[in-house]
């Protein structure tokens, strides 16, 4: 008999014998620990450890590291996106995380002149764009190396602006 009266009992036996997902993967590299969602496996920048923020390169004179968003693995009605298409807009996309910041960005008179701040600094969500920088890939995703003046805009949060 199922576990309700309005629940079929082959339905109650899917559900009793379902797994949950399995956790991402132990040793998924460097970013293995900004993986937060079980469910989703969302990358979630702000959850990089710092043992991880160590190992990743460092952008020399007025070079930005940034990590890419790496968008939703599904529509908030709860459709699962299809890995093309979750390829086709880690491609496509036009922002990402500051992770890091060489120490020579910002810093060019002749360019910014004195009395500008930095466009951007670490932990900022940034618009750069398409063709930006040098993409190259390390333990568990891929991060881009862009020159400062590559920054095009700053936002809050990257699901403020529609990708692809």
């Amino acid at each position: 008999m199922s576990d309700s009266l309005f629940v079929p009992d082959h339905i109650a036996r899917e559900r009793a014998n379902k797994k949950a997902p399995p956790p991402p993967p132990e040793d998924n590299g460097l970013l293995a620990e900004a993986y937060v969602d079980a469910n989703e496996v969302v990358l979630d920048p702000t959850k990089i450890p710092e043992s991880a923020m160590e190992r990743l390169p460092t952008p020399t004179g007025w070079r930005v590291l940034i990590l890419p968003y790496q968008g939703k693995k599904k529509t908030d009605g709860g459709i699962i996106l299809t890995s093309e298409f979750q390829e086709k807009e880690r491609v496509a996309t036009v922002c990402g995380y500051v992770l890091k910041v060489g120490p020579l960005a910002y810093k060019d008179l002749d360019k910014f002149g004195d009395d500008i701040e930095p466009w951007c600094k670490e932990g900022d969500w940034v618009i750069f764009g398409r063709y930006a920088g040098s993409r190259f890939k390390i333990e568990g995703g891929e991060v881009r190396i862009l020159n400062d003046d590559e920054i095009i805009a700053r936002i809050s949060s990257p699901d403020d602006i529609l990708h692809l």
